[in-house]
Formats: structure tokens, C-alpha cells, sequence
């Protein structure tokens, strides 16, 4: 139960809201939800003890609208804030603002996400925790500095935005040409997609796994992993389906690798749920890609293979609670796979926003849906195309396969196009039934 946070602000909306909704409501608090004029008809404020609007349909106007979000906690009088996942969440100047104003960050402390939030800084840090890194550089500026590292380097190389994320300010490399063309596209792409058009290059892994392990930490120095999630189905950059454990991953490469993301969350003074990203070569070396200092959205996947509810934990580790567990009680029991299903024609992954005119959701043993849909629901423009969350839960992965073609056959969403055909495919897909797939599976084979 919680003792000294008792009414929280949940600064997000969709499923993830509602997610912390139940978790706050299991601990004996209260629950504020925040929804913007976009999303006067969406569930998240209706399952709350309090809710509050704060602002237009557009984002700017409201869920990244930091005045507004923190006139609510004024309003309500909250005592902390739950950012989730996307918006604010790893923003360390919201986060400095709540410190200041003695309101509870759900999450890592400003100057940590500050750190995390920089990828070049966040490489130094992990080579200073002996976390294996990819060959790269420092922070580069002009094209003659690009031009010497890439030589240095050896091509292909990879132009990675330094504050980025989801494949923005991202370029891969191949020769001099290109980098004398795509390097200020870089620049701009990142300045206005974060503000900041600082960039850095590093080697370009062909055809790597992505592999990140969750991390637990109290404020009292306890830091735990809770194993790894394999998150190499992606259309550009952005993750489509997740499972764990990972089917390429045995157990000497998982032990040294929750090993290393434990230190590297040591070095950064990390608090709260997290996750240590890496890519994996065909060689299984691996490599520190960042750290994300939030919630993710395939966090379900580790809930189900080990039993433990990672939204309760980061609730009680911001209440003040110690950990009590060990490395020692994380067990892996099983495999899960979690579908994103979005509002996107499974061809183009175009959005496709709508109103839900009939709804059926799965279920059975093994399943579960998180979602914050309804049927005769609108589904917004304004933001991430993500309806719900397919996690299925089985003994064995081809057990898990099997039951989850069930549920997905099952999962009927009329009015509007999902990515559920998508998905099906993918499970016919030869390279995913062996796990022997990687983050081009989909660009390669679905988007000829």
C-alpha cells in the first residue's frame, strides 16, 4: 500500500493511463486523470476518482502543455505525477519543475533523464560502467569532423540523433556522397523533431537483434533485472511486437547482459522502472544502444513471464519503499508476446482514425488485453494510433505462437483498419517461427 504518495497525477491518456489507474487504485490511492478536449469521450477519465480537463485536442495544447498539467496538480492537490510513457515522461525539465515545486516525479531524477536523454553522454557513461558500446563518436558538427570519423569508423555508419528517439534524426550511411548529403537533413530533421540538432555517428550493425532488459531500482541503492525483451519486429525503428524471453538469447549472453544493464544503471544514479537497450550481432555481441527512464509500452511481456507487476513497483519505489526482492527471485516462468494493435492499414501503416462501430475483445487463459477502447468509441487524429496491447502468455513459445493466432482471430475491431492482419502474417512468417529474425524483417519483407 502506498504511505506518503496518496493522490496521483497520471500525465497521459489511452491504455497506459488506465493502466496506472488500477495500479494506484490496487495500493489504496487516488487517481487524477488529465484529458484534453480530444478526449472527452475516453475511458481514462471516466475510471478516475478526479479528472480534470486541461486544453485543446492538440498535444502542445495539452498532454505537453507543462502550465496546464501543473495548474491541475495545484487544482487537486496531487502529490505526485505518473508520466507513462511518450509526452513528458523523460523530459528532465518537467521533472526539475515537479522537484522544485515539491511534487513526487514518478520516475528517475531530473539530472538522470537529463544524462539518459543525451545519447552521447549516455555512451561516455556506459563505457565508464564497462558496458560494451558501438565504435562511434562524440558529438559531430561539421562535415569535414563527420567525414574523418566515418573514415576512421569504415562505412556503413549510422548518423544518430543525440536527444532523438523512433528512428528521427536517424540516418544510415554508406559512402562520402551520402554523408555529404544526408548529414544536414540529419541536423534539421533532429532540431525539429527535439529541439536540438546535435548529432554523433557510429558503426552501423547490418541486420541486428534489439534486446533491451528491464530494470528495477529503490531509491536506496537496490537495483534488479527482470530479464530481457526481444524487440526486433520493427517498421522503421518503431516497435511492433515484443516477447520474452528472447528465442536468441541463452543464458550466458542473458547473465552477462542484465549484468551490464545493472551497472550502467548504477553509474546514472537510476531510480524507478527502466529499460537498458542493446542490438545483438549475429555473433550475439552485444552492444548499449540508451537507456529509457520510464514505463514501456511492451512492459507486459516481463510482467507475465515473471509474475511481477512492474507498474506497482515504480508507484511504491517513488512512495519511498524499499525493494524486496532479489535478483535471486526473479524467475522466468514460460514466454509471452505482446501485439501492438494499432488504427493503421496493416499494408501502408497509414493511420487510419475512426469510430469503432463493433468490438470484440479475446480471451481464454494465457491472454490478456490492455486497452482503452470501446465499442462506438471515436478513435482521436491527434495522437499515437495505439488501440490496445495483445499479451498472450504461454508454457513454450510455439505454445505461445499457437494461442496467440487463437486470440488474434478472435480480436475483432469493425469501422476501422488494425494492424491485426499484419500481425497473423508475421506468425506464418518462416524467420519469426525460428526466432532467427531481425529489426529488418519488416521493412524487407512487408514494405517492398
Amino acid at each position: 500500500m502506498l504511505k506518503n504518495i496518496k493522490r496521483i497525477l497520471i500525465a497521459n491518456r489511452g491504455e497506459i493511463a488506465v493502466r496506472a489507474i488500477r495500479s494506484i487504485r490496487e495500493l489504496g490511492g487516488e487517481s487524477v486523470a488529465i484529458y484534453s478536449e480530444g478526449d472527452k469521450n475516453s475511458i481514462h477519465k471516466d475510471l478516475a476518482d478526479i479528472s480534470v480537463c486541461i486544453g485543446g485536442p492538440h498535444p502542445s495544447q495539452s498532454y505537453l502543455n507543462i502550465p496546464a498539467i501543473l495548474s491541475a496538480v495545484d487544482l487537486v492537490h496531487a502529490d505526485a505525477v505518473y508520466p507513462g510513457y511518450g509526452f513528458l515522461a523523460e523530459n528532465p525539465n518537467f521533472a526539475a519543475i515537479c522537484e522544485k515545486s515539491n511534487i513526487k516525479f514518478i520516475g528517475p531524477s531530473s539530472k538522470t533523464l537529463k544524462l539518459t536523454g543525451d545519447k552521447a553522454a549516455a555512451r561516455e557513461a556506459a563505457k565508464k560502467a564497462n558496458v560494451p558500446i558501438i565504435p562511434g563518436s562524440p558529438p559531430v558538427d561539421q562535415l569535414k569532423d563527420a567525414l574523418e570519423v566515418a573514415s576512421k569508423i569504415g562505412y556503413p555508419v549510422l548518423i544518430k540523433a543525440a536527444a532523438g528517439g523512433g528512428g528521427r534524426g536517424m540516418r544510415v550511411v554508406h559512402n562520402d556522397q551520402e554523408l555529404t548529403r544526408l548529414l544536414p537533413l540529419a541536423q534539421r530533421e533532429a532540431e525539429s523533431a527535439f529541439g536540438d540538432k546535435t548529432v554523433y555517428i557510429e558503426k552501423f550493425i547490418e541486420n541486428p537483434k534489439h534486446i533491451e532488459i528491464q530494470i528495477l531500482a529503490d531509491e536506496y541503492g537496490n537495483i534488479i533485472h527482470l530479464g530481457e525483451r526481444e524487440c526486433s519486429v520493427q517498421r522503421r525503428h518503431q516497435k511492433l511486437i515484443e516477447e520474452s524471453p528472447s528465442p536468441f538469447i541463452d543464458e550466458k549472453i542473458r547473465k552477462e547482459m542484465g549484468e551490464a544493464a545493472v551497472r550502467f544503471a548504477k553509474a546514472v544514479g537510476f531510480t524507478g522502472a527502466g529499460t537498458v537497450e542493446f542490438i545483438v550481432d549475429k555473433d550475439k555481441n552485444f552492444y548499449f544502444i540508451e537507456m529509457n527512464g520510464r514505463i514501456q509500452v511492451e512492459h507486459p511481456v516481463t510482467e507475465m513471464v515473471t509474475g511481477i507487476d512492474i507498474v506497482s513497483w515504480q508507484l511504491r519505489i517513488a512512495d519511498g519503499q524499499k525493494l524486496t526482492l532479489s535478483q535471486d527471485d526473479v524467475k522466468i516462468n514460460g514466454h509471452a508476446i505482446e501485439f501492438r494493435i494499432n488504427a493503421e492499414d496493416p499494408e501502408t501503416f497509414t493511420p487510419s482514425p475512426g469510430k469503432i462501430e463493433r468490438l470484440y475483445l479475446p480471451g481464454g487463459y494465457g491472454v490478456r488485453v490492455d486497452t482503452h477502447i470501446y465499442q462506438g468509441y471515436q478513435i482521436p487524429p491527434y495522437y499515437d494510433s495505439l488501440m490496445a496491447k495483445l499479451i498472450v502468455w504461454g508454457k513454450t513459445r510455439e505454445e505461445t505462437i499457437r494461442r496467440a493466432k487463437r486470440a488474434l482471430q478472435e480480436f475483432k475491431i469493425e469501422g476501422l483498419k488494425t494492424t491485426i492482419p499484419f500481425h497473423l502474417k508475421i506468425l506464418e512468417h518462416k524467420e519469426f517461427l525460428k526466432g532467427t529474425y531481425t529489426t529488418s524483417l519488416v521493412d524487407r519483407e512487408f514494405l517492398k
